[in-house]
Protein backbone atom coordinates (compact mmCIF):
# COMPACT_ATOMS: atom_id res chain seq x y z
CA UNK A 1 0.00 0.00 0.00
CA UNK A 2 1.10 3.82 -0.62
CA UNK A 3 2.72 3.20 3.19
CA UNK A 4 4.45 0.25 2.64
CA UNK A 5 7.81 2.23 1.85
CA UNK A 6 10.33 -1.10 3.08
CA UNK A 7 12.82 -1.62 3.78
CA UNK A 8 13.05 2.59 4.16
CA UNK A 9 12.07 3.28 7.64
CA UNK A 10 9.72 6.30 8.70
CA UNK A 11 10.83 7.90 11.77
CA UNK A 12 8.42 10.73 13.24
CA UNK A 13 9.73 11.04 16.97
CA UNK A 14 9.20 14.51 17.39
CA UNK A 15 11.78 15.49 19.95
CA UNK A 16 14.48 13.06 17.73
CA UNK A 17 14.33 16.53 15.37
CA UNK A 18 17.59 18.18 14.54
CA UNK A 19 19.28 21.27 12.10
CA UNK A 20 18.61 20.96 8.06
CA UNK A 21 21.14 19.49 6.22
CA UNK A 22 21.70 20.03 2.54
CA UNK A 23 20.17 17.32 1.32
CA UNK A 24 17.37 16.92 3.53
CA UNK A 25 13.91 17.58 1.94
CA UNK A 26 11.31 21.46 2.08
CA UNK A 27 8.01 20.97 1.94
CA UNK A 28 7.03 24.55 1.15
CA UNK A 29 3.22 24.28 1.82
CA UNK A 30 0.20 26.84 0.89
CA UNK A 31 -3.15 26.20 1.00
CA UNK A 32 -3.09 22.51 0.03
CA UNK A 33 -0.33 23.09 -2.64
CA UNK A 34 2.69 22.14 -2.29
CA UNK A 35 5.90 23.52 -4.24
CA UNK A 36 7.52 20.91 -6.79
CA UNK A 37 10.22 20.25 -9.70
CA UNK A 38 7.33 18.63 -12.48
CA UNK A 39 5.20 17.43 -9.86
CA UNK A 40 7.71 14.58 -9.57
CA UNK A 41 10.51 15.53 -6.99
CA UNK A 42 10.73 18.11 -3.51
CA UNK A 43 13.18 20.95 -3.30
CA UNK A 44 15.98 20.06 -1.23
CA UNK A 45 17.42 22.41 1.43
CA UNK A 46 20.51 23.55 -1.01
CA UNK A 47 18.22 24.07 -3.33
CA UNK A 48 15.22 26.57 -1.21
CA UNK A 49 18.25 27.79 0.29
CA UNK A 50 19.85 29.22 -2.69
CA UNK A 51 16.77 29.84 -5.08
CA UNK A 52 14.60 31.44 -2.98
CA UNK A 53 16.83 32.53 0.66
CA UNK A 54 15.16 30.53 2.89
CA UNK A 55 16.51 30.47 6.10
CA UNK A 56 16.78 27.46 9.06
CA UNK A 57 14.71 29.58 11.01
CA UNK A 58 11.84 29.17 8.82
CA UNK A 59 11.59 25.50 8.41
CA UNK A 60 9.89 23.51 10.68
CA UNK A 61 11.03 19.44 11.25
CA UNK A 62 8.37 17.28 10.40
CA UNK A 63 10.06 13.48 10.72
CA UNK A 64 12.66 11.34 9.17
CA UNK A 65 12.92 8.68 6.35
CA UNK A 66 16.12 6.76 7.48
CA UNK A 67 18.53 9.59 7.58
CA UNK A 68 16.58 11.91 5.46
CA UNK A 69 14.52 14.75 7.61
CA UNK A 70 11.87 16.66 5.82
CA UNK A 71 11.12 20.42 6.85
CA UNK A 72 7.82 22.01 6.16
CA UNK A 73 8.19 25.96 5.07
CA UNK A 74 4.91 28.12 5.55
CA UNK A 75 6.20 31.19 3.89
CA UNK A 76 4.86 31.97 0.30
CA UNK A 77 7.85 31.99 -2.06
CA UNK A 78 7.89 33.01 -6.12
CA UNK A 79 8.17 29.76 -8.09
CA UNK A 80 10.54 29.40 -10.90
CA UNK A 81 10.16 28.02 -14.68
CA UNK A 82 11.04 23.97 -12.99
CA UNK A 83 9.59 24.40 -9.81
CA UNK A 84 5.52 25.50 -9.08
CA UNK A 85 3.07 25.00 -6.71
CA UNK A 86 0.93 21.78 -7.20
CA UNK A 87 -2.17 20.22 -5.57
CA UNK A 88 -0.47 17.95 -2.96
CA UNK A 89 -2.40 14.96 -4.23
CA UNK A 90 0.25 14.87 -6.62
CA UNK A 91 2.28 12.66 -4.56
CA UNK A 92 0.05 9.80 -5.23
CA UNK A 93 2.11 9.55 -8.55
CA UNK A 94 5.64 10.11 -7.20
CA UNK A 95 8.35 7.80 -7.88
CA UNK A 96 10.37 6.94 -6.14
CA UNK A 97 6.77 6.27 -4.16
CA UNK A 98 8.54 6.76 -0.86
CA UNK A 99 8.95 9.93 -1.73
CA UNK A 100 5.50 10.44 -2.30
CA UNK A 101 4.46 8.74 0.81
CA UNK A 102 6.72 11.58 2.57
CA UNK A 103 5.36 14.52 0.56
CA UNK A 104 1.38 13.53 1.48
CA UNK A 105 2.05 13.07 5.08
CA UNK A 106 4.03 16.02 5.44
CA UNK A 107 1.34 18.29 3.73
CA UNK A 108 -0.89 16.52 6.22
CA UNK A 109 1.00 18.21 8.31
CA UNK A 110 1.20 21.59 6.62
CA UNK A 111 -2.62 21.71 6.87
CA UNK A 112 -2.77 20.74 10.74
CA UNK A 113 -0.21 23.71 10.91
CA UNK A 114 -1.71 26.08 8.59
CA UNK A 115 -4.84 26.01 10.27
CA UNK A 116 -4.18 25.98 13.62
CA UNK A 117 -2.16 29.43 14.23
CA UNK A 118 -4.64 30.83 16.21
CA UNK A 119 -6.31 29.44 19.32
CA UNK A 120 -9.82 28.81 18.64
CA UNK A 121 -10.68 29.44 22.34
CA UNK A 122 -8.68 32.38 23.30
CA UNK A 123 -7.93 33.69 19.69
CA UNK A 124 -4.43 33.85 20.72
CA UNK A 125 -1.91 33.24 18.41
CA UNK A 126 -0.28 29.11 19.14
CA UNK A 127 3.10 28.12 19.52
CA UNK A 128 5.04 24.86 18.79
CA UNK A 129 5.41 23.28 21.97
CA UNK A 130 8.70 22.10 22.35
CA UNK A 131 8.28 17.96 23.71
CA UNK A 132 5.71 16.76 21.52
CA UNK A 133 4.28 17.63 18.34
CA UNK A 134 1.65 19.71 19.05
CA UNK A 135 0.44 23.58 18.99
CA UNK A 136 0.03 25.33 22.60
CA UNK A 137 -1.79 28.57 23.67
CA UNK A 138 0.51 30.43 25.74
CA UNK A 139 -2.56 33.14 26.86
CA UNK A 140 -5.19 30.42 27.70
CA UNK A 141 -3.30 26.61 27.59
CA UNK A 142 -5.35 24.90 24.65
CA UNK A 143 -3.69 22.47 23.28
CA UNK A 144 -4.06 20.79 19.61
CA UNK A 145 -2.54 17.68 18.19
CA UNK A 146 -2.66 16.99 14.59
CA UNK A 147 -6.10 16.18 13.56
CA UNK A 148 -6.27 12.50 12.70
CA UNK A 149 -9.96 11.15 11.20
CA UNK A 150 -11.03 7.65 11.77
CA UNK A 151 -12.39 5.89 8.52
CA UNK A 152 -13.95 2.37 8.48
CA UNK A 153 -13.39 0.48 5.15
CA UNK A 154 -16.29 -2.08 5.17
CA UNK A 155 -15.74 -5.17 3.00
CA UNK A 156 -19.44 -7.22 3.15
CA UNK A 157 -19.21 -10.45 1.65
CA UNK A 158 -21.50 -13.33 1.16
CA UNK A 159 -20.28 -16.50 1.02
CA UNK A 160 -17.81 -16.18 -2.16
CA UNK A 161 -19.34 -13.10 -3.00
CA UNK A 162 -18.35 -9.51 -1.94
CA UNK A 163 -20.69 -6.30 -2.64
CA UNK A 164 -18.68 -3.56 -4.43
CA UNK A 165 -20.27 0.09 -4.76
CA UNK A 166 -19.40 3.17 -7.00
CA UNK A 167 -19.33 6.80 -5.86
CA UNK A 168 -22.04 9.14 -7.64
CA UNK A 169 -19.09 11.52 -8.15
CA UNK A 170 -15.28 11.69 -7.94
CA UNK A 171 -13.21 8.24 -7.64
CA UNK A 172 -15.37 6.39 -10.17
CA UNK A 173 -13.72 2.74 -10.20
CA UNK A 174 -15.41 -0.02 -8.23
CA UNK A 175 -14.56 -0.11 -4.10
CA UNK A 176 -15.69 -0.76 -0.70
CA UNK A 177 -18.50 0.78 1.54
CA UNK A 178 -16.22 3.25 4.06
CA UNK A 179 -17.26 6.47 5.83
CA UNK A 180 -16.01 8.41 9.32
CA UNK A 181 -16.33 7.36 12.67
CA UNK A 182 -18.81 9.38 14.83
CA UNK A 183 -18.31 10.89 17.85
CA UNK A 184 -19.31 8.14 20.77
CA UNK A 185 -19.53 4.96 18.73
CA UNK A 186 -16.79 2.05 18.09
CA UNK A 187 -14.99 1.42 15.34
CA UNK A 188 -17.60 -1.81 14.78
CA UNK A 189 -20.32 0.26 15.35
CA UNK A 190 -19.23 2.51 12.55
CA UNK A 191 -19.28 -0.21 10.19
CA UNK A 192 -22.67 -1.38 10.55
CA UNK A 193 -23.77 2.13 10.41
CA UNK A 194 -22.51 2.97 7.51
CA UNK A 195 -23.33 -0.66 5.75
CA UNK A 196 -26.31 0.25 6.49
CA UNK A 197 -26.62 4.24 5.68
CA UNK A 198 -24.74 3.17 2.28
CA UNK A 199 -27.16 -0.03 1.04
CA UNK A 200 -29.34 -0.58 3.35
CA UNK A 201 -28.00 -4.31 4.55
CA UNK A 202 -27.45 -5.63 8.24
CA UNK A 203 -24.46 -7.21 8.95
CA UNK A 204 -22.39 -10.04 11.14
CA UNK A 205 -19.13 -11.27 12.03
CA UNK A 206 -17.47 -8.42 11.81
CA UNK A 207 -13.68 -9.30 12.06
CA UNK A 208 -10.70 -6.61 11.56
CA UNK A 209 -8.02 -6.60 8.40
CA UNK A 210 -5.91 -3.85 8.40
CA UNK A 211 -5.05 -0.14 8.69
CA UNK A 212 -3.48 2.81 6.30
CA UNK A 213 -2.74 6.32 7.01
CA UNK A 214 -4.10 8.34 4.56
CA UNK A 215 -3.14 11.96 4.92
CA UNK A 216 -4.81 13.13 1.65
CA UNK A 217 -8.48 13.79 3.84
CA UNK A 218 -5.99 13.51 7.37
CA UNK A 219 -7.44 10.20 8.09
CA UNK A 220 -6.62 6.94 9.54
CA UNK A 221 -8.51 4.24 7.21
CA UNK A 222 -9.24 0.84 9.22
CA UNK A 223 -10.55 -2.21 7.16
CA UNK A 224 -12.91 -4.22 8.17
CA UNK A 225 -14.69 -7.60 6.81
CA UNK A 226 -18.23 -8.45 7.38
CA UNK A 227 -21.07 -11.34 6.94
CA UNK A 228 -24.37 -10.09 4.99
CA UNK A 229 -26.83 -11.16 8.38
CA UNK A 230 -29.48 -12.49 6.11
CA UNK A 231 -30.78 -11.49 2.28
CA UNK A 232 -32.12 -8.29 2.07
CA UNK A 233 -33.00 -5.75 -1.26
CA UNK A 234 -30.27 -2.92 -1.99
CA UNK A 235 -30.94 0.25 -0.47
CA UNK A 236 -28.99 2.72 -2.36
CA UNK A 237 -27.85 5.61 -0.48
CA UNK A 238 -28.81 7.26 -3.77
CA UNK A 239 -27.20 10.81 -2.26
CA UNK A 240 -23.16 8.93 -2.73
CA UNK A 241 -23.42 6.00 -4.34
CA UNK A 242 -24.27 5.27 -7.90
CA UNK A 243 -24.75 2.19 -7.45
CA UNK A 244 -23.91 -1.23 -5.64
CA UNK A 245 -23.27 -4.76 -6.58
CA UNK A 246 -22.12 -8.32 -5.31
CA UNK A 247 -19.49 -10.36 -7.48
CA UNK A 248 -18.37 -13.53 -7.43
CA UNK A 249 -15.05 -13.67 -6.13
CA UNK A 250 -13.10 -14.72 -8.97
CA UNK A 251 -14.88 -11.92 -10.64
CA UNK A 252 -13.88 -9.71 -8.66
CA UNK A 253 -12.73 -5.87 -10.93
CA UNK A 254 -9.54 -5.43 -10.82
CA UNK A 255 -9.67 -1.82 -11.30
CA UNK A 256 -9.04 1.12 -9.23
CA UNK A 257 -5.41 2.15 -7.44
CA UNK A 258 -3.62 -0.52 -6.26
CA UNK A 259 -2.13 1.61 -3.49
CA UNK A 260 -4.78 1.96 -1.40
CA UNK A 261 -6.62 -0.29 1.51
CA UNK A 262 -9.34 -0.80 -0.27
CA UNK A 263 -7.99 -2.08 -3.43
CA UNK A 264 -5.70 -4.94 -1.33
CA UNK A 265 -8.90 -5.83 0.45
CA UNK A 266 -10.56 -6.89 -2.52
CA UNK A 267 -7.23 -8.89 -3.80
CA UNK A 268 -7.38 -10.46 -0.24
CA UNK A 269 -10.43 -11.64 -0.70
CA UNK A 270 -10.48 -12.64 -4.22
CA UNK A 271 -7.45 -14.83 -3.21
CA UNK A 272 -9.23 -16.19 0.04
CA UNK A 273 -7.08 -14.35 1.99
CA UNK A 274 -9.73 -12.84 3.79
Amino acid sequence: MFQDIAPKVFDNHYEQRRAPRADDYVVIYNDRQVVMYQERALPTVQKATAQWQLTPDQMTYLFQIDQTAFYLVAAKITPDTDYHYTNARAFRNFTPAWLGYAGATAAHLGWWYETNQFCGRCGHAMVPDQRERAMDCPQCGQKIYPRISPVVVVGVTSGDKILLTKYLTGYQPYTLISGFGEIGETLEDAVRREVHEEVGLDIRNIHYYGSQPWAFSESLLMGFFAELDHPETIQLEHDELSQAKWFDRNDTPDDGAKFILAWEMRQAFRNAQA
